[in-house]
């Protein structure tokens, strides 16, 4: 079987439509699968932001140290910080930290102001990436979905939400790529590049956002089809409906291979706990992987 026809069993066998990007970062390969389709990519963005803090940090512009205080107005509900019960006082370097590690929205929040939304838009563009568009933190996008459902917070629109139907769902903005935050596969598998190549600002702190990445805790998706022995550094995004991921997978023998892997169930209200759309991801991703490693004579990993 080829390629696209091996990547096709995979994501037909979960019953989702899928866009993946997997390129060779020393060698030079890519494997492509409606990799330039305009996807919404959700806390994907979050590696643009921290690249940005990074960047200025190294540059002066700001003291990674710096104390700043989350409090309960700048909390959206959910993991880390956006989910506490009380304030906190953090670095922002934390903030980075937590805005990777665990996805946390409220952490990212409050770095998206201190670092500036048109700088971290500048860079976009500084660095090539010509399909990424940002509309915004995980503030603007929560207050516009909470809109078009007519929710007053976050607690109605969960209570709302379930109870409309697909039709009204798909409606939403927040999953139309030219009305949210999105981007296409290929466009991400470049960014990747860049900042494992030193290449998307100074080398440390390219350096600081591959150890970032490298922290993240969820391992389900990419992670999930390598073998051990292979790091994988990568950052998740999440929506009802839809399951994203983009990273690195480091091999022993050197080879470094970046992947962004886009998937959608056939319904938004689908459980966004479907453990077998992220192992799917996984699978894909090492499926494409291995196939660039074939290509240039490596051996697969054990």
């Amino acid at each position: 079987m080829s390629i696209q026809e091996r990547l096709a069993a995979v994501f037909a066998e979960t019953g989702v439509t899928a866009k993946l990007h997997a390129r060779d970062l020393d060698g030079g390969g890519e494997i492509a699968w409606h990799a330039d389709d305009q996807v919404v990519i959700a806390s994907i963005f979050k590696v643009l932001l921290v690249l940005e803090f990074a960047r200025q940090a190294h540059a002066g512009q700001l003291d990674p140290a710096e104390r700043v205080v989350v409090g309960a107005a700048d909390r959206l509900g959910g993991w880390g910080t956006a989910g506490y019960a009380d304030d906190v006082e953090m670095s922002l370097r934390d903030l980075a930290y937590s805005a990777i590690q665990v996805s946390d929205n409220t952490a990212a929040d409050v770095l998206l102001r201190r670092v500036g939304l048109d700088t971290v838009r500048l860079l976009a563009a500084e660095l090539g990436l010509e399909r990424t568009r940002i509309i915004g933190g995980p503030r603007q996008v929560l207050e516009m979905m909470l809109a078009d459902v007519g929710a007053r917070d976050y607690r109605e629109f969960a209570r709302v939400f379930p109870t409309l139907p697909e039709e009204r769902m798909r409606r939403l903005r927040v999953f139309d790529p030219d009305r949210t935050t999105s981007s296409t596969a290929r466009d991400i598998t470049r960014l990747l590049e860049l900042v494992w190549r030193d290449a998307a600002g100074p080398a440390p702190a390219c350096a600081a956002v591959r150890g970032f990445l490298a922290q993240q805790i969820f391992w389900t998706r990419i992670a999930s089809g390598f073998p051990p022995a292979v790091r994988v550094s990568a950052k998740t995004g999440t929506l009802p409906g839809l399951h994203m991921e983009a990273g690195v997978a480091e091999y022993p023998d050197g080879g470094r291979y970046a992947v962004a892997v886009f998937a959608a169930t056939p319904t938004v209200k689908s459980d966004a706990r479907r453990l077998d759309v992220d192992l799917a991801i996984g699978r894909a991703a090492r499926t494409a992987v291995e196939e660039l490693r074939s290509v240039s004579g490596r051996a697969p990993a054990a």
